[in-house]
This record gives structure tokens, sequence and C-alpha cells, in this order.
């Protein structure tokens, strides 16, 4: 496939950087066909700052697919933050798809936040308390829904977005005590059951960009932090 996906993760905007980022971003569309956020578009969450992230990606002039972070929630203002961002013309993704044609093709996008939980050998198991019971459930459901957004899926390639990590190999650089709540195993066996051709996501902003899951699926680290970048630029066909 010939489609170029421009993605970038944290970018943890608020006013006093107002227009720095849109700055960053002009000439996107020489270099790639979509915008794919991978979470925590803010730093707390507020109204406020999900009001300058519509602003700086209002009208641009290649689609925007986002999902959200845990930041976005801090202030319990994610569905305002969501309205606003499609009020401004970005597709947000709740664990759910989105379809678009480009050259041609239709490119499938996944989207959901995650969440965390561990990965094989060293993960949180559904046991115990009710809060810990919970705290898997949660991720055990995400997962569910990634797998029956991507089997209904009708496009002829496939990516899914996230701001939890689905595998440990992007989070080489973090601190090992803290993989529980940065990502999850279950997230890239629900993706391996249905397939796809990349996973983007953030979060481990002291990460490393490139993983793949235990069926050979590529995964992509796209917090900027790690790309050192305004974006990232992948293809489908491993370049």
């Amino acid at each position: 496939m010939k489609a170029r996906i421009a993605a970038v993760g944290d970018i943890h905007l608020g006013e006093d950087v107002r227009g720095k980022f849109r700055e960053r971003l002009a000439g996107i569309e020489e270099r790639a066909d979509v915008l794919l956020l991978a979470g925590d578009l803010t730093r707390h969450g507020t109204v406020e700052e999900g009001k300058v992230v519509a602003d700086e990606l209002r009208d641009l002039p290649i689609p925007v697919v986002a999902v959200l972070g845990n930041h976005d929630y801090h202030s319990d203002a994610q569905d305002t933050i969501t309205a606003l961002l499609n009020d401004a013309g970005v597709t947000v993704l709740d664990d759910a798809s989105t379809v678009l044609v480009c050259h041609g093709e239709r490119l499938g996008i996944v989207g959901g936040k995650g969440f965390g939980g561990g990965f094989a050998g060293k993960c949180a198991s559904e046991f115990g308390e009710p809060e810990t019971k919970e705290f898997v459930r949660h991720t055990k459901d995400i997962a569910e829904r990634w797998r029956i957004a991507l089997k209904e899926l009708q496009a002829d390639h496939r990516v899914v977005l996230a701001h939890y990590s689905p595998v440990k190999d992007t989070l080489e650089g973090e601190p090992k005590e803290i993989y529980p709540f940065l990502g999850s195993y279950l997230l890239a066996e629900a993706v391996d059951a249905e397939g796809a051709d990349l996973i983007l996501h953030g979060h481990a902003h002291l990460g490393t960009e490139k993983g793949m899951t235990p069926g050979g699926i590529r995964v992509r680290n796209v917090a900027l932090p790690v790309l050192g970048r305004a974006y990232g630029v992948y293809s489908l066909n491993g370049h």
C-alpha cells in the first residue's frame, strides 16, 4: 500500500504553546496521507487544553484520527474533549474503527486508549480483591472490543492506534517496575488473533520506537519524546 502514515503521541498541549504545534505540522500533506495521534493530547485533560488541541488540528489538509490517553481523562472532561476534536474535524476512536480511502485502497484504523496490566509472566491476574479484578477485567474488555472491531473491519489494510503499549519491546528504557502501568500483552493477543499491518502507541516517554508482537506485527512507539521530532512517517510495506 502506498499510504504514508504520520503518527505522534504525547504532545501534551497547553495554552502556553498555542500555535507552536501547528507550525510543526506545516507541509505535512507533502509527506503523509493521514495523521494519527496516539493519546495524551493534553497535560491535565481540561476543557481549556482540549480547545487548544482542537485549534491546532483544525482544518489540516489531511485526515486526522486520534485516541485519548490517560492525561486526557484526568479531569473527567474526556467527553467534552472528544466533542471539541470532532467539531474540529478530528475522528476520535474509542475502541472503534474508521476507514479512509488512500491511493484507491481502504485503510482501516481500529483505535482505543488501551490499558495496563503487564506482560506474560509478569502481569496482574483477575484474582483477589475486587479492585484488582476490576483492573484486569477492564483491559480484557478493551482487548475484546479491539478483536471484534478488527474482525468486523472491511478494509484492504489495517492499523491499530492506541495509547498504552501491547508489547514490552517498545518500553525498553522505562523502569521495569512500571511496565504493568504502561501496557498489557492482552492487547497484542487481540490484534494477533485478527491480524493488522501495524500498531502505533505512545505513553512510554522513555521507551524505544520499534517492537513486534508475538505474531509478527510491527509495533511503533510514537511518543513525542521517543521520536524527537514532530511526527514519524510509516508505510505498510515495511519502510
